[in-house]
């Protein structure tokens, strides 16, 4: 970023010292913002640690590795078919059934996939946006938890038509969301403190404030009720179905879909996105440019807690409808956050890898079901992908991938290199014309 530099020696270094951004934002961007190359082998490693946890687990490969220098054609075989099934039941419960009578029922899993992949968007792309001011959004818990809360108690608690009930439970479930993310950061803008540190605060907070609303008659609480559950939701407010009622897939889907545009807006073709991505390059520039840095925090989590908040309200209106408990989250705060790490901060990036991890979860339960794999597997596929993610070098290393800064290094020295023969040509010419 080019910017004024006041006039006269003390301007000018004051301002070159406010360009310098710290150690940590610069290996925070590189971490968040890195490039696609690393992401999918990223996934391609975990994938293949996964398979030799598999491999590893497996009673016949166990079997079969007891005799190995007798017969190890029997091992290779029975590696290839645990890892083969395993995956290929993923495939399966994921994608597509080939052995599914119809087409129709052949591409329920996808479907599956997608309304697994709906709440897991929505949070990533708050986390994303956060990521892009520079912020760490570990709130997403809360506030999705905020968010159901505000959406349900619309949904049981009120008789309105359709779609003014739903629009409306959408609306507060977000505001509460919203509310929740700004929080934080007016926490952040007005007294310094750490995003990390008041998000996961925010949500132990959240959360038993939401479990007292539960078993409090008069408020959360499903009348008549010693259970610490909700009402089920009012089907004026419920999100509708797309395909019909064999499938769940639901109108939220659609919703992440326009929050995805709307976020890509945002961040490429809006003033505001503008200075969002000023502040999570360098806040101290931004701040010299101009830009109130401090208002972005606030503005970007307030964006950011609704987006969370939009997760929240497709778990209550889309998913569980028969009533929520203190778990509606279900992991989903903190999956967002590798699905914003392997989407690279970027909307339709977290679009593909809130995909892919919906896959994981509606393939895993196909996974355990077939072939009698822990379903604990596919949660250490993804927190593998979030280790390989935070260490470019070592995926660089195992791929023989040279370094971006050893490149940077080398084409400096070239150029300089250059630069230096030009000087001593030109004086040489100027020696011969004397």
């Amino acid at each position: 970023m080019t910017l004024p530099q006041s006039q006269g020696q003390g301007g000018r270094g004051a301002a070159l010292t406010d360009e310098t951004p710290s150690k940590w934002h610069l290996t925070f961007v590189r971490i968040t913002q890195g490039n696609w190359l690393i992401s999918v082998l990223a996934v391609v490693l975990a994938l293949i640690v996964g398979g030799i946890m598999i491999a590893a687990t497996d009673p016949h490969v166990q079997a079969a590795s007891g005799y190995f220098f007798a017969r190890p054609g029997d091992t290779i075989v029975a590696i290839a078919n645990s890892v083969g099934g395993a995956y290929a039941a993923l495939f399966r419960g994921s994608i597509y059934n080939f052995s599914a009578p119809d087409f129709a029922r052949g591409i329920r899993p996808f479907t599956e996939t997608l309304t697994f992949a709906t709440p897991l968007i929505a949070a990533g792309l708050g986390v994303a946006l956060a990521f892009r001011i520079g912020m760490f959004n570990i709130g997403g818990r809360g506030q999705m938890l905020m968010a159901a809360a505000g959406a349900g108690w619309i949904a049981f608690g009120f008789d309105l038509p359709f779609p003014i009930h739903m629009i409306l439970a959408l609306l507060v479930g977000m505001l509460c969301g919203a509310v929740w993310g700004g929080i934080a950061g007016l926490l952040k803008a007005r007294t310094g403190a750490h995003e990390v540190i008041v998000t996961i605060m925010l949500n132990y907070v959240a959360f038993y404030l939401i479990s007292w609303m539960l078993r409090t008659p008069g408020l959360l609480q499903a009348p008549g009720s010693s259970n610490p559950k909700s009402p089920a939701m009012k089907e004026s407010a419920v999100f509708p179905d797309l395909l019909g009622p064999g499938y769940n897939l639901h109108f939220g889907f659609i919703l992440v879909i326009l929050a995805t545009v709307v976020v890509w807006w945002i961040l490429t073709r809006s003033s505001l996105g503008f200075k969002f991505r000023a502040v999570g390059e360098n806040p101290n520039a931004a701040r010299v440019a101009g830009i109130d840095v401090k208002n972005m925090y606030v503005y970007g989590m307030l964006i950011a807690g609704a987006l969370a908040g939009l997760a929240g309200v497709n778990q209550v209106l889309g998913t569980i409808t028969t009533g929520f408990t203190a778990g509606i989250d279900a992991g989903i705060g903190f999956d967002a956050i590798t699905v914003a790490l392997l989407g690279r901060s970027t909307p339709w990036g977290t679009f593909a890898a809130g995909i892919l991890f919906g896959a994981f979860k509606a393939g895993g339960f196909a996974m355990q079901a077939s072939q009698q794999i822990p379903i604990e597997i596919v949660t250490v596929v993804q927190s593998l992908i979030v280790l390989f993610i935070a260490a470019p070098p070592l995926v660089r290393t195992i791929f023989f991938l040279p370094s971006p800064e050893r490149d940077a290094r080398r084409r400096e020295k070239a150029r300089v290199k250059a630069l230096k023969q030009k000087v001593d040509a030109g004086t040489e010419t100027k020696e011969v014309s004397a």
